[in-house]
């Protein structure tokens, strides 16, 4: 899908998209509780509907009633042997542990693009412990059952490993800890796992700043919860100076740094690490490119995303006249924005579709591939509309 965006002046004010990342979270406690949950303020993402498929294929009975998900849980102990996961990477890492719980052999099956992206702490764990984690370009299969104990992980690869085991974990008959491997990052991810943990009855305890106790035996209890707003995509309205309503001063969620990071980008060509805020390097790039610039540390995990985000944004800043160089885990942003004389790529990255969209809104341009804004944020274009940018191209009825 191509869209064409005219040079605007934003103006307004936007409600923030719910999170994605709570979605995720909330909505898997409530299928590992056993009677129906509620959780309001979900939005239909393709990675949302990735969770609810898996929870459906596990025997969980999945509805929308409009914005609001009704979740009949069974302990996702029963259903199906192949869980769908489409191209969300949260659905794929969060579910590895669940399949291993009752010693069923299952398969999860995805994109090509998801199936590169890293597993390797879940290849060592199941190694180690004698059960099969056998991968292929589309599918990943399991068997075996997990067990209480220790389970020492890198603290510098995704957190989504260390949810994934946090959600497994309460189920068995005993106590296990999670060892960390300094340096932790993301840590604000697993701090809204956790707290998605205690809203249905379970709990962790931080022994330290690299240890968490996860006592067995618990039981997950029907709940009714609602989704905040999201930082993250809140990040794009941001960067074009709108105003954004819905969103939680006191979050958890990692990436409210938007707010101070826009600032400094603002002010000048600052330095940024990315290390905990990694999903906001595309739109990072993007406002540097249309200010002074800026160097951005901590970007290694940008190259496992759904695409490698770091030569996809060099690639696309290089139509506007801008340039990115890398060395390592080091990005620097160049400035002198101008309009492309090209057409942008989306390159089947909802993130990256975003952060081009907010340059359009200065130079104007046209984006292929647009439609990769379902994956997270199927609404996105006629938001912008809202803000009085000029949107040509991805209908209402496109986003359905």
């Amino acid at each position: 899908m191509t869209v064409t965006i005219r040079p605007s002046a934003p103006s307004g004010s936007v409600a923030a998209p719910p999170s994605k990342s709570a979605a995720h979270r909330l909505l898997l406690c409530a299928g590992l509780a056993a009677g129906e949950s509620v959780v309001r303020g979900v939005a239909p993402s393709e990675d949302v509907l990735a969770t609810m498929d898996c929870l459906r294929a596990l025997g969980a009975a999945c509805r929308f009633d409009g914005d609001t998900a009704r979740v009949d849980g069974t302990g996702l102990l029963s259903g199906a042997e192949t869980l769908l996961c489409r191209e969300s990477g949260s659905t794929l890492r969060f579910f590895v542990p669940l399949c291993l719980l009752d010693g069923r052999e299952r398969t999860l099956a995805g994109s090509e693009r998801l199936l590169e992206r890293p597993l390797g702490v879940y290849e060592d764990i199941c190694r180690e412990r004698g059960m099969l984690f056998e991968k292929s370009a589309a599918s990943l299969r399991l068997a075996g059952r997990l067990t209480p104990g220790t389970y020492e992980l890198p603290g510098d690869v995704s957190s989504q490993f260390v949810s994934g085991l946090l959600f497994a974990l309460p189920r068995l008959g005993g106590d296990s800890l999670i060892r960390l491997c300094p340096p932790v990052e993301s840590r604000a991810y697993i701090d809204m796992t956790t707290d998605a943990l205690r809203t249905f009855g379970v709990e962790t305890r931080r022994r330290d700043e690299t240890t968490i106790e996860v006592p067995g035996n618990q039981t997950f209890a029907p709940r009714e919860a609602a989704v905040e707003g999201d930082w993250s995509n809140a990040a794009f309205f941001l960067a074009l100076g709108a105003e954004v309503t819905g969103l939680r001063e006191d979050s958890v969620q990692g990436d409210r740094v938007c707010v101070s990071h826009l600032a400094r980008l603002r002010e000048g060509a600052a330095e940024i690490d990315l290390s905990d805020c990694p999903d906001l390097g595309p739109v990072l790039f993007a406002y540097a490119a249309a200010h002074h610039g800026g160097t951005f540390t901590g970007a290694r995990r940008l190259r496992l995303k759904e695409s490698d985000r770091v030569e996809t944004m060099r690639a696309e800043l290089a139509k506007f006249g801008v340039s990115v160089t890398a060395e390592g885990d080091r990005v620097r942003v160049g400035s002198g924005l101008r309009a492309p004389a090209e057409a942008l790529c989306g390159h089947n990255d909802h993130r990256v579709v975003m952060a081009l969209c907010v340059l359009c809104a200065k130079t104007g341009g046209v984006i292929e591939g647009a439609e990769a804004v379902r994956k997270s944020f199927p609404d996105f274009f006629e938001k912008l509309r809202t803000l009085d940018i000029e949107v040509e191209g991805y209908g209402m009825d496109q986003q359905k």
